[in-house]
């Protein structure tokens, strides 16, 4: 065993114990599996919810774009500030219509506003299979990793399912109380780890921060530094694909349903509110991860794939062999981070969602959970298996996720906030924007502006959703009650 895998080892153990701990503290009810009983506090909520982002996406990805596409990758730092704004308003709203009727995933929300059993089936499908490729990169990350950290003695399959077998354990025991209870240690870890290496890693090969920028802009990479950076084939990105991504992103942001989700767990209004202000100080955590990526751009060139830069940096830098090993393990707590906050989403939409509306009788919270659990384990296999076999970078992997999951965002809107509109019209909607976006995906040289193609499929979704439902029958006014508040229109 190499010395670089013991800090891993020693994390997976600290996780696993974390994650099993808080079991007890919640009640044997769906409402303490999926929500911990509704009562995570702002803290809770702030680390489970900076899961959201800060995955393997971070500190793979990340540096990945820094890397090879410069200033692009400063979009992930502006996303992330903006797409959290939604969320004060939207999850609010839906924390107290979970409590008051028994929800638990947007999907339900959005199936009960629009009366329409079909409509939140066709959302959770929508969600399980943006979900999917995400949780895909997670385990992707933790494979490349562990393999760095053990010098290739272990393969990227056994360290993926090792890490992921420890994930399944609490996530299957514990539920969301396990989640949260091990977003705190991890966000913390991966903290501390970034900038710890953020900052290190320059003033070892360049003599500080400023140092690296004045050497990358002095050199034949300069082009990198000019806003808004590169494309994936090293020509100059436009505004248009710069300014559409970070759109997109937005849009998406809060509509990701281990994301929704944490809105039906949290205390009250005010731990939602109070976390949506402090999330952008979570931001900062990137800045040093896309140093990193920077770091290498003199020092390593040519490395490719581009997502292992950082693992690619740990094995030819000449760090120490325990500092090796703390990098790697701030890689595990991102992709722990947001993988078990994933899977506990995917098993608890395909049951509610997929499942209970077509189910003939009641069923049980018992069997409810159980139904969960089986749902988290055949999920995890279905992405340990594209981990494995698929060749997609991660970055692609979330921006193609993030057009899907955006087209949700028009629905949402119009569930909480337009009393006029309609199912056929949300349905519309939302498989014109899917069909436009999947269009665009595999034919971009069809788009008339280089724009990211969630953006076209948004326009398709917002004009068939207003179009079909003025022309439609208006939602029962009963069933309105439900979400009659101030600044229903």
């Amino acid at each position: 065993m190499t010395i670089e895998l013991l800090p891993c080892l020693a994390y997976l153990v600290i996780a696993l114990f974390l994650g099993l701990a808080p079991a007890t503290l919640s009640s044997r009810s769906v409402a303490g599996f999926v929500a911990g009983d509704r009562s995570l506090s702002t803290v809770l909520l702030y680390f489970v919810l900076g899961g959201a982002v800060f995955s393997s996406f971070a500190f793979l990805g990340g540096p990945g774009w820094a890397y090879s596409r410069g200033a692009a990758a400063f979009y992930i730092v502006s996303y992330g500030m903006f797409g959290m704004i939604p969320f004060y308003f939207l999850g609010p709203r839906a924390r107290r219509l979970g409590a008051r009727l028994g929800f638990y995933t947007q999907a339900e929300i959005v199936g009960h506003r629009f009366d329409n059993r079909a409509l939140q089936v066709a959302v959770a499908v929508l969600s399980i299979a943006a979900l999917l490729p995400y949780l895909t990169l997670q385990i992707k990350g933790v494979g490349f990793i562990l393999n760095v950290a053990s010098h290739g003695q272990m393969p990227e399959w056994l360290g993926a399912l090792l890490t992921y077998g420890v994930v399944t354990v609490y996530v299957l025991y514990s539920g969301m109380l396990g989640v949260s209870w091990t977003s705190v240690f991890m966000g913390l870890a991966m903290m501390i780890i970034g900038w710890l290496f953020g900052l290190y890693l320059p003033w070892k090969f360049y003599g500080g921060i400023g140092n690296l920028f004045h050497a990358i802009a002095a050199s034949p990479h300069a082009a990198m530094l000019t806003p808004p950076g590169l494309t994936g084939t090293g020509t100059p990105w436009d505004w248009w694909g710069y300014s559409s991504a970070i759109l997109v992103s937005v849009f998406g942001f809060c509509c990701w349903p281990h994301f929704f989700m944490r809105s039906m767990a949290a205390r009250n209004d005010r731990s939602i509110k109070l976390m949506v202000v402090m999330y952008p100080t979570m931001q900062i955590f990137m800045v040093p991860v896309l140093i990193i990526g920077f770091s290498a751009v003199l020092m390593f060139p040519g490395v490719q794939p581009v997502d292992t830069v950082l693992p690619f940096m740990l094995q030819h830098a000449g760090l120490s062999a325990w500092l090796v090993g703390l990098a790697s393990a701030g890689t595990l707590a991102a992709s722990m981070h947001t993988g078990d906050a994933i899977m506990h989403a995917a098993g608890t939409v395909g049951v509610r969602d997929g499942l209970l509306p077509w189910w003939p009788q009641h069923l049980d919270d018992h069997t409810q959970r159980t139904l969960i659990r089986i749902l988290i384990v055949v999920f995890t296999a279905a992405a340990y298996y594209f981990a494995v076999a698929s060749k997609l970078s991660l970055v692609s992997l979330l921006l193609g996720s993030y057009g899907g999951v955006a087209q949700i965002f028009p629905t949402l809107i119009a569930a909480f906030y337009w009393r006029r509109a309609t199912a056929a019209g949300a349905a519309a909607g939302l498989f014109a924007g899917i069909a436009v976006n999947c269009l665009f995906l595999l034919f971009p040289e069809w788009r008339p502006v280089p724009l990211h193609e969630g953006i076209y499929g948004l326009v398709a979704n917002v004009l068939l959703l207003v179009i079909v439902s003025v022309l439609t029958k208006p939602t029962d006014e009963k069933i309105l009650q439900d979400y009659s508040e101030p600044g229903w229109d």
